[in-house]
């Protein structure tokens, strides 16, 4: 038996539905993304969890809270796996941003792993504080699975990190639709990719909400 990570994005909230950005906002789920959340809870429950590690961040606790409550477990926070910071950008919609940042949105477009969103964080940055967790759960489990609840620029990056893909293209070369599930499998040659982005489990109605 090996590690397997699985890393779950929270639900929906207004901002992934419009389109805005939110990353240090601390935004509540929507009632559909709390549905979102309830059907993981009732399609995982049967796997045999090690343990749950959670974004401080409300939606993403919020998103965790049905599996966590119908196992009897305890999420193990930490803030190494929080959202991006967008500054500057925060609240705002992406025509708002081209109008207003022009500049730092085209170096942000060209290499997110250097050019922050204005008075944000960059990739490398994420990447600095979210990949120090996914060890800290290589050290302590050796097989298992382990669920990992956070955002969606921290779980590309954390994902292109474990891949060998550049971090600066994290936003070319992964998805990580609302409440959607990754798992990496921890093999002898490292890190495999068994699913990306898959929210199969949900009913077709919640899949097909407009949204990021």
């Amino acid at each position: 038996m090996s590690l397997k990570i699985y890393l779950l994005r929270h639900g929906e909230t207004t901002y992934s539905q419009r389109g805005a950005y939110c990353g240090a906002l601390d935004a509540e789920l929507t009632p559909e993304g709390m549905k979102m959340a309830q059907c993981f809870a009732e399609a995982y429950r049967s796997i045999p969890w090690t343990d749950v590690y959670v974004s401080p961040m409300k939606r993403a606790i919020a998103t965790a809270q049905p599996l966590c409550d119908a196992l009897g477990m305890t999420m193990q926070i930490r803030d190494g796996l929080r959202e991006i910071s967008y500054g500057m950008w925060e609240d705002q919609e992406l025509d708002f941003v081209k109008q207003n940042y022009d500049k730092d949105y085209l170096s942000w477009q060209t290499d997110p792993a250097w050019n922050p969103p204005t008075g944000g964080e960059t990739a490398i940055q994420i990447a600095a504080r979210a990949l120090p967790i996914i060890t800290e759960i290589e050290s302590k489990y050796k097989t298992g699975n382990v669920l990992v609840v956070s955002h969606k620029a921290t779980i590309r990056i954390i994902l292109c990190s474990l891949l060998g893909i550049d971090v600066g293209r994290y936003r070319d070369r992964i998805n990580a639709p609302a409440a959607s599930v990754s798992i990496i499998k921890f093999v002898t040659y490292g890190p495999m990719l068994e699913v990306l982005g898959d929210r199969s489990y949900m009913p077709e109605h919640l899949r097909n909400r407009a949204g990021t």
